[in-house]
């Protein structure tokens, strides 16, 4: 038998959630058949898999030991300070600035160098995670492109992450803005609705009509500035779709310079021979919270900003000269 006391980090989640973290390598069969067996009990008294657990409570699991070395499995993290920019942090609440280049989780090609990997190596060095004794893994509420820098932000508690994903998947509290620079000259505004549909094979994102699978999505963006050929937008996000302001701005036939995907690949030749510069220019700048609750209370009417990056900032210096 294993007894587990929840600390603060681990409150407010449902039991059947604890348990499938903590028994990190247990099958699904294995814990729905303990739940079955009341062999899982909160507080001495057994509870089905939607109680929700509290600082405080005594949650025990009837294992084995042999079964307890078996489903166990430390995470591989090690001491380190962040190395990009903070910026906002609180109990709750982690807001880091992402550089181009860096994944936002791991996928099957990159587990160890990435943003949210780089943060648990944070939050052990300062001491507010262990990988061994805490069960929930604070986890980004949302995700970025590798090549798209910006505001990335995460849950450092269960009920922040809860309330953080709610407010990202509704939409309704907050504003997410990006700066992109286009390869034309586009309207001073507009606003793009095309459905989209990702290709699971390929990985790629397509205007696709409802009928076919495609899931509503849309975009709204203003010109900020424009140049001989090439212009600076803002756009901001109305829904959250994979890939959704790089399909939609290629789809008005004014693409992202530099996409690899979706791009102008003659104008990506020219910006990468002339100025250097290889990577797309989509910058999630700006986010600002609106009516906030529970532990987010913290963020509410608050917007956050985050700078361009030196060879964005540079490009564009050399736009301004004309060069």
């Amino acid at each position: 038998m294993k007894e587990i006391v929840i600390d603060k980090i681990n409150s407010g989640q449902k039991i059947e959630k604890f348990v499938k973290k903590f028994l990190s390598e247990a099958p699904l069969g294995f814990i729905y058949k303990a739940f079955r067996k009341k062999d899982i009990k909160v507080n001495g008294h057994w509870v089905n898999k939607d109680h929700i657990v509290f600082e405080g409570d005594v949650v025990r699991i009837y294992v084995t030991d042999e079964q307890l070395a078996d489903f166990l499995k430390p995470r591989e993290v090690e001491k380190a300070d962040f190395p990009y920019p903070i910026i906002y942090e609180s109990d709750n609440v982690l807001i880091v600035d992402k550089p181009s280049g860096v994944l936002t989780i791991g996928d099957n090609k990159e587990t160890r160098n990435t943003l949210a990997r780089k943060v648990l190596d944070y939050l052990y060095f300062k001491g507010e995670f262990d990988p061994n004794n805490h069960i929930f893994v604070p986890s980004p509420a949302h995700r970025l492109d590798r090549n798209t820098a910006g505001l990335v932000v995460f849950g450092k508690t269960d009920a922040a992450l809860k309330e953080l994903e709610e407010v990202f998947k509704l939409r309704t509290e907050i504003e997410k803005r990006y700066l992109a620079l286009v390869d034309g000259i586009p309207e001073k505004s507009g606003t793009i609705k095309a459905p989209l549909k990702k290709n699971s094979a390929s990985g790629l994102v397509s205007v696709t009509p409802v009928s076919m699978g495609g899931k509503e999505a849309t975009t709204v963006y203003h010109l900020k500035e424009t140049f001989t050929s090439v212009s600076l937008v803002e756009c901001e996000l109305l829904t959250g779709r994979t890939h959704q302001i790089r399909v939609h701005l290629a789809y008005i036939d004014h693409p992202i310079i530099g996409d690899g995907k979706y791009g102008n690949f003659q104008t990506n030749r020219e910006f990468k021979t002339r100025y250097g510069f290889d990577h797309q220019f989509l910058h999630a700048a700006t986010l600002s919270f609106k009516k906030m609750k529970g532990p987010l209370k913290e963020l509410e009417n608050k917007t956050f900003t985050s700078p361009l990056d030196k060879d964005e900032a540079a490009l564009l210096n050399r736009l301004h000269k004309g060069e």
